[in-house]
Order: C-alpha cells, then structure tokens, then sequence
C-alpha cells in the first residue's frame, strides 16, 4: 500500500527529471525475481515501531555527527548506502541500510553477511547493478512506482528520504537525522561527480520537498541535527540524550 498522495508527488519527479516510469517498472519487476521471499519486513517494524530512530545521510555534516553518533550505541539506525562506507570505518554499523546500490559497493560487501537489512530500491537506472542483491543475506525491495508481490513502496525518492519515509511507515516515535544537509554543498561522501553536480542538487531539493510533506502527514515525531528544515525539530548534540529518553 503506497501513502495517499504518493503517485501524484512521483509523476511530477518523472516530469521534472525527464525519467520514465516505464524503465522504473522493468527494473521493478527484475528485482521481485532475484528476491526471497523473508521475514525482513516483520524485522524491519520489530525495529522501528514505537522507537526512536536515526536517519543518517552523507551530507557535509556527517563529518561531525560521526563522533556523536559513536556514543548511541544502541540506538535504531538507518543510513542511506553513500553514508555507510565512513560509518564503517568507524566502527558503526546500521541496522537498515536504504540504497539502490550506486555507494560504496566495498563497504555494501563487507556487511552484506552480518544481519543489517539492506532496502535495496529498483529504478530506472540501476537495472545493472540488480543482481548485487543475490549476495545480499537480509534484503527487501523497493520501488517507486505501483507495489507488488515482493517489492514496497514505503516513499520517498532518494536513499536518505526513502530511510525517512521508512522510519514513518512504521511508526517510529521519533526520527533524528544525522547528515542529512539540503544546502548548495554536496558532502565528500557523496560519491557524486562534478559532472553531476547539477542533477544532484535538484534531487537534494526534490528530497526537502518531499521531507516537508512528510512532516505534514506523519506521526512521528521528528528532529534534525542537520541543517534546519520546516517540519523538523533543530536540535544541538548536546540534546540527544534528552530527546532520546
């Protein structure tokens, strides 16, 4: 079941950025044949139901969220796949894991055994980097358009909203992002090349709108350590234990 209001918010994404729904659904339909049928979904709500949970992004903040994010433990977090690689190497490893595959493939490996789930999304472009998810222990599929069968459509249209909108559907009581930036500057863990620069900024911008929305719709309570964003709680570091108890 899609969020009322989703495929209206979608059709207007495919129009402004000139993608096909069509190519969306081939990639659909690709990934619900290389996927198991799992208990992932009952572990992904035993997770995040009535708790409080950390989104992380790879925005230019993630550099000095990392320290503090060294100190919950604990606590529920869900990274978009471009953030996991630093995470990593610093010796945090998310419970879920939302990508579609084009971040650290390295860093995706390396956990790809250990019992993080990883959401992986279906598009119109990554239909090649698919078959990745056979050599994934814990998955669920995504997508954007119309769900079925295996694959959900829990919202949002890049990793780090996608692992916002994860959060709401499952009733998280709140949701603390972490390096989760929609300014001009795209973090170094981006992964983005210069040449993409532009593309990127209009889904960062694409992302906010939909966060905004988001706040608009939800139960959740929600918070942000990042940059500032209507709907969202600023809160400083020094907060998080307050917030969290």
């Amino acid at each position: 079941m899609m969020i009322l209001g989703w495929k209206t918010r979608y059709l207007s994404i495919l129009k402004e950025l000139k993608y096909s729904e069509k190519k969306d659904k081939e990639s659909t339909i690709i990934l619900d044949s290389i996927l198991k049928k799992t208990k992932n979904i009952e572990k992904v709500e035993k997770l995040i139901q009535g708790n409080t949970v950390f989104v992380i992004g790879s925005g230019p903040s993630l550099s000095f969220a990392i320290p503090e994010l060294k100190k919950f433990k604990k606590s529920i977090k869900i990274a978009a796949d471009s953030s996991l690689k630093p995470l990593i190497d610093n010796g945090i490893i998310p419970d879920i894991i939302v990508t579609d595959l084009d971040g650290d493939e390295n860093a995706i490996k390396k956990i790809s055994k250990k019992k993080s789930i990883f959401v992986v999304h279906a598009h119109g472009d990554n239909i090649e980097k698919l078959q990745m998810v056979k050599k994934i222990k814990n998955c669920i599929g995504t997508t954007q358009t119309e769900p079925f069968n295996k694959i959900q459509n829990f919202g949002g249209f890049t990793d780090g909203d996608r692992g916002v909108f994860l959060a709401s559907y499952f009733d998280a009581k709140k949701i603390i992002l972490f390096g989760m930036d929609f300014g001009t500057r795209i973090g170094k863990f981006s992964n983005t090349k210069k040449s993409d620069r532009k593309i990127k900024l209009k889904k960062l911008k694409i992302a906010k709108d939909l966060l905004i929305w988001l706040s608009s719709i939800t139960k959740s309570e929600l918070f942000t350590t990042s940059m500032p964003i209507k709907g969202f709680k600023k809160i400083p570091y020094k907060d998080l234990d307050i917030i969290i108890t």
